[in-house]
């Protein structure tokens, strides 16, 4: 029951107070009276006026205060409904920036990836343009020295080797091929008509050679002329074989006999393996060559001698990149033993073509050379 004064509501404001409107005459006419909705007819007059005044106002206040709480109530599920589609679409707005943050994450990822392989790419071929680069300039350099060596190994093959074939004889070399009227007579020897007096030519006992008499004095040894024609026979470098045995015992042993023994067993290894380099010392030390290398020696002392002399070369076994400073005289002494190697090879690999005389005395005349560079002999422009 309504008691003039309402409640409010929780959560709502309180609705109006209702004011009590008096009845107001506008005239003559009294069928009509003033009332919140405006003027409404009353045809029973002022009696019925007197009657309903009072309980029309309660009854306008409740149908006031129920309109305004069916508008509060739309208004209400109006602002939740519109608060939903907010968070909705909020929701969707933070769930697309996720997405965005992940797919931003992994591209940030692989581009780091792609740096740093780019980098370790870039390295990587740094690394090895350096080692080409290197390994190029120590083939570089030791082409160089390949090139001293055949070089060198042309120059005597020209002066010493190919001197007479059988195709174009050197009649110089072997006056026997000269016709009687231009050799004439020879010096040292008397030309008789009688066979008696005319010396006997000697023989080789054991091939059945003819030996000319050389103008020189020169007289072959026919014990090693046999055995130069059975190595002949057959070419090798096997040290075992009585030719090339007698010549490492007499030659080059003693002629790379050095004071320093075990730098002068590799010198000879390496001379049989050709595998020997001698180089000019420069006015300064080449930018390939390592600081170690430097230490084998100094250029005032010889790495195999051991005396304190000029160095103006230096040798180098195989690949080592070891060098060793050596005096003029060694230098002499390896030269020597290296044309006889050399000349020996040709001859195995077939190259000389000459009748077994010339090899031979070609042959006699590089052991001389090994061992006049024994005793100390050598060129000055060694």
């Amino acid at each position: 029951m309504w008691s003039g004064q309402p409640c409010p509501d929780e959560g709502h404001p309180p609705p109006l107070e209702a004011v009590p409107v008096p009845w107001k005459s506008v005239g003559p006419c009294k069928s009509y009276r003033e009332s919140p909705r405006g003027l409404v007819e009353d045809p029973t007059g002022e009696e019925a006026q007197g009657e309903e005044g009072p309980a029309a106002a309660p009854l306008d206040m409740l149908r006031l205060r129920s309109s305004s709480m069916e508008i509060r109530e739309k208004g209400s599920e109006f602002l939740k409904e519109e608060l939903h589609k907010a968070q909705k679409e909020l929701k969707l707005k933070d769930e697309e920036c996720e997405r965005l943050s992940r797919v931003r994450e992994q591209l940030e990822r692989e581009l780091e990836e792609l740096t740093a392989s780019l980098f370790e790419e870039a390295h990587r071929m740094v690394r090895e343009a350096n080692t080409k680069q290197a390994a190029s300039e120590k083939q570089l350099e030791e082409a160089r020295g390949k090139i001293d060596m055949l070089q060198a190994e042309v120059t005597a093959l020209k002066t010493l080797v190919l001197t007479s074939t059988p195709a174009s004889p050197n009649r110089e070399l072997h006056p026997q091929l000269l016709s009687p009227t231009k050799a004439g007579p020879r010096k040292g020897h008397s030309r008789h008509k009688s066979t008696s007096s005319t010396p006997c030519p000697p023989v080789c006992p054991a091939a059945g050679h003819t030996l000319t008499p050389d103008k020189e004095g020169k007289e072959v040894d026919t014990t090693l002329f046999a055995e130069f024609q059975a190595w002949r026979a057959s070419p090798t470098l096997d040290k075992n074989c009585p030719f090339l045995e007698r010549v490492y015992r007499e030659d080059v042993g003693p002629c790379l006999d050095f004071t320093t023994q075990e730098l002068s067993a590799l010198v000879r290894a390496a001379v049989e393996d050709n595998t020997l380099t001698i180089e000019p010392v420069a006015s300064q030390m080449p930018p390939g060559v390592k600081v170690a290398a430097a230490e084998c020696g100094s250029a005032n002392t010889c790495a195999l001698s051991g005396l304190a002399r000029a160095c103006r070369h230096r040798i180098r076994l195989g690949d080592s990149e070891s060098h060793y400073y050596i005096s003029p005289s060694s230098r002499a002494r390896i030269t020597a033993v290296c044309n006889f190697f050399t000349y020996i090879r040709y001859i195995q690999q077939g190259l000389v073509r000459q009748e077994a005389e010339p090899m031979f005395w070609e042959i006699t005349r590089l052991r001389k050379e090994m061992s006049l560079a024994k005793l100390g002999f050598f060129p000055q422009e060694a």
